[in-house]
């Protein structure tokens, strides 16, 4: 008499049904550590550009054109609320602003990696004065880093501002 599917108790296919269970479970296991392998070489990639991220930030509040040359790609493309920066203009804004040390200030940030491609969303606070009065906008990013040569080079980048 063989045991019935719907849990007749039969030991031959309590046996079956366990031995199922364990392989589904040592492949999702392996699965998990495989992918857990992966996100390793992921997260390391993502720490090294949040650095950078946080460095660029430090660069810009002290106006140091030459930190910031050096992470941002030649043909760089940046966007910010709707237009279209080059890297030389980019830099010749920073030059002709006052350092401001806590001018601009990283929120939260998010970094995905795919290869030698980071892809950054986040929020920053930047403080302005002007004639003596204090603003404060917030902006949402998205910047896209690229590994060359073994390095991460800023390739592109936007911001527009969050609406009160």
């Amino acid at each position: 008499m063989q045991p019935e599917a719907g849990g007749g108790g039969g030991k031959p296919y309590e046996n079956n049904l366990m031995r199922t269970i364990r392989l589904l479970l040592v492949l999702v296991c392996a699965t998990s550590l495989s992918g857990s392998a992966q996100e390793a070489g992921e997260s390391d990639a993502a720490k090294a550009v949040r650095v950078l991220e946080g460095d660029r930030v430090k660069a810009q509040s002290r106006n140091d054109n030459h930190v910031l040359d050096l992470m941002f790609d030649n043909a760089l493309v940046y966007i910010e609320s709707g237009k279209l920066v080059t890297k030389g203009d980019y830099l010749l804004r920073v030059k002709s602003h006052k350092p401001q040390p806590q001018q601009i200030v990283p929120e939260a940030m998010t970094v995905r990696t795919l290869e030698n491609t980071a892809i950054v969303v986040g929020t920053y606070r930047e403080t302005d004065v002007k004639d003596g009065k204090s603003s404060s906008k917030r902006w949402r990013f998205v910047d896209t880093w690229v590994k060359k040569k073994g390095s991460w080079m800023l390739v592109a980048a936007a911001a527009v501002p969050l609406s009160k």
